[in-house]
């Protein structure tokens, strides 16, 4: 065995490779991305991003009936989209081992809420092991597959940020091979064709086999008790095991769930009866704070570690200071967070982004927009103040649809997704608005991938995760074959017809869309264009470049925009807004 340095996300790769899964699967989500990324470098598994989150796990699940393992990765937003067939696939069982990981984001640090999938796990009656650092992270995907197998049901595997992308030591075999598990595929209606008969059934072999697995001794193995202490106890679980000793070290006794669904009973009585006082610790919800209380141990949480946001040992060790823990020496639970002397740095387009023209322009049309999820929502940030509403996948045309009923100041709503979104589950939205004939203007700011999860390959970008030439789909012959009369399609970085097609679409009776294209500009391969500069004695100092938000042109002295050289990427908006021929490329020096 060898010890090397793995992130949490490269770790459930490596025990997924080990495990000899048959499909990994997903939509790319931070912070569960590099799962399936890192899972295709390692050559052997079938491994594809699919179109959106039901898909893919409704394509694991066909898998896995075959007799293949099979992962499925998304962020714990994308698990609501996948929650229509997991609810059933947990009665029907499997053939293969499922594993679904869900990463959640405690915190929000690139979500819209901090919702808390172990919530998933009880209503779905889909059991959930939770690892804490990266060698739980081999393990614990080694073992749900095994648990999946052995009971008949699919596994969650709960990450959160702070696993996913934490690094720390493991054990692997460098030499290990890789081997494709199967299982022979029989032929079982009563199992796979949910009628409600066939279901009614299925519920009851469920819950048996729920019951088997609590009692089984290689899930038993998955939690921990740590007796130092018996006046005092923490159970906990996950990545909030780590911020508890980290706080106290060894001073107090701990259970440390890795199994959180269902919760293994025995252990926790067993572990009551060596400890007077229980207190729970744990990120988000009361989760097992209330399953423990459900079974009639007396236990304390969330009386004193707050329910929003991440939790860290400073926090930990300061919550329960109030309760009468004493931290280590070298953590006092008093100290504050120095501040950092440095200004505030929102999240902003890129220079050069070919999302800028559009809510620039939007804006100064007095244009309603409802936006999506993906880079183009930080149009809503200042000064592009281009987006009204947004909050899922594909509400930047579903909302826009309901807002249409009843338009601010009369007036047609656009709504705006990208392409990669266009495809998860934009088409829907475009589809209805023609069978409901509502007054909406769909947008596609198309930069010819999935930007804001690290450039993932999607149905438009003509190449698999692999780098496979496929069928390229094309926005404006979908919008065509649903039934809209016309498809305006414009370049990003000419603002002349951008602005035109925006003033059209306004006005036109007729059922238009509008397909906005221009790659990426931190895409492999694309160029930049020549770096303008600003002529001090045309500049008017107007300001309206800065405007753009773009943060290649900042304030410079005596009042005048500065164009950084190293990050603008020459893409013209800046020069075409300059009322003033102000800002020039400068005229190269041709050689005598």
């Amino acid at each position: 065995m060898e010890k090397v340095i793995l992130s949490g996300n490269e770790a459930v790769a490596q025990g997924a490779f080990q495990a000899g899964v048959g499909l990994g699967i997903g939509y790319p989500g931070t912070p569960s991305t590099e799962i399936i990324e890192v899972l295709e470098k390692m050559k052997g598994p079938e491994c594809a991003w699919s179109i959106n989150e039901k898909v893919a796990l409704e394509q694991a699940y066909g898998a896995c009936v075959s007799g293949l393992r099979c992962i499925v990765t998304m962020k714990h937003v994308g698990v609501n989209v996948a929650a229509d067939p997991l609810f059933t696939f947990a009665y029907m069982g499997v053939n293969g081992g499922l594993v679904i990981v869900t990463a959640d984001d405690p915190g929000m640090h690139s979500s819209q809420n901090e919702q808390d999938n172990r919530w998933y796990a009880l209503h779905a009656k889909v059991p959930m092991l939770e690892p804490s650092d990266s060698q739980e992270c081999i393990d614990f995907t080694a073992s749900a597959f095994e648990l999946s197998e052995r009971y008949d049901v699919p596994v969650f595997l709960r990450m959160v940020t702070r696993v996913c992308h934490s690094r720390s030591v493991v054990e692997i075999d460098p030499e290990q091979k890789y081997l494709r598990q199967l299982r022979d595929y029989e032929r079982n209606v009563p199992k796979f064709v949910t009628l409600p008969a066939h279901a009614r059934a299925r519920r009851v072999i469920l819950e048996e086999n729920l019951n088997k697995l609590t009692k089984d001794q290689a899930a038993k193995g998955i939690n921990r008790m740590e007796i130092t202490n018996t006046d005092i106890g923490i159970i906990t679980a996950g990545a909030s095991y780590n911020y508890v000793k980290e706080a106290f070290g060894d001073r107090y006794s701990v259970l440390k769930l890795g199994l959180v669904y269902p919760i293994d009973q025995e252990t926790v009585y067993e572990f009551a009866r060596q400890v007077k006082k229980i207190y729970v610790v744990e990120e988000l919800d009361p989760y097992l704070e209330f399953n423990i209380r459900a079974l009639g141990v007396e236990c304390e949480g969330k009386k004193y570690i707050s329910p929003f946001y991440e939790l860290n040992p400073q926090i930990v060790a300061a919550s329960l200071s109030r309760a009468g823990f004493e931290p280590l020496e070298e953590l006092d639970p008093a100290a504050e967070e120095p501040a950092a002397n440095v200004p505030v740095r929102p999240p902003i387009l890129c220079a050069g982004c070919p999302h800028r023209s559009f809510f620039y322009l939007a804006k100064r049309e007095k244009v309603t927009v409802v936006g999506d999820i993906g880079c183009y929502t930080l149009g809503a940030a200042p000064p592009l103040d281009g987006i009204d509403v947004s909050a899922c996948m594909g509400g930047g045309y579903a909302i826009a649809l309901g807002l249409s009923l009843n338009p601010p100041e009369g007036k047609k709503i656009f709504g705006v997704v990208g392409d990669s979104t266009f495809y998860h589950s934009g088409i829907t939205g475009a589809i209805d608005s023609i069978f409901n004939k509502r007054n909406f203007v769909p947008v596609v700011l198309d930069n010819r991938i999935t930007a804001m999860t690290g450039h993932q390959q999607n149905p438009g970008t003509g190449q698999t995760l692999s780098g496979e030439e496929t069928f390229m789909q094309e926005p404006e012959r979908i919008f065509k074959a649903v039934g809209y009369d016309r498809v305006m399609e414009v370049n990003a970085y000419d603002l002349k017809k951008l602005r035109d097609a925006i003033r059209e679409a306004k006005e036109t009776e007729e059922r238009v869309a509008i397909v906005i294209k221009s790659p990426c500009r931190l895409l492999k391969g694309v160029e930049k264009g020549a770096v303008p500069e600003i002529d001090r004695e045309a500049c008017q100092k107007c300001k309206a470049c800065l405007r753009l938000g773009c943060p290649a042109i900042s304030l410079g002295g005596e009042g005048y925009p500065v164009i950084d050289t190293l990050s603008c990427t020459g893409c013209g908006v800046c020069k075409q807004v300059c009322k003033h021929d102000a800002i020039r490329v400068k005229e190269q020096e041709v050689d005598s």
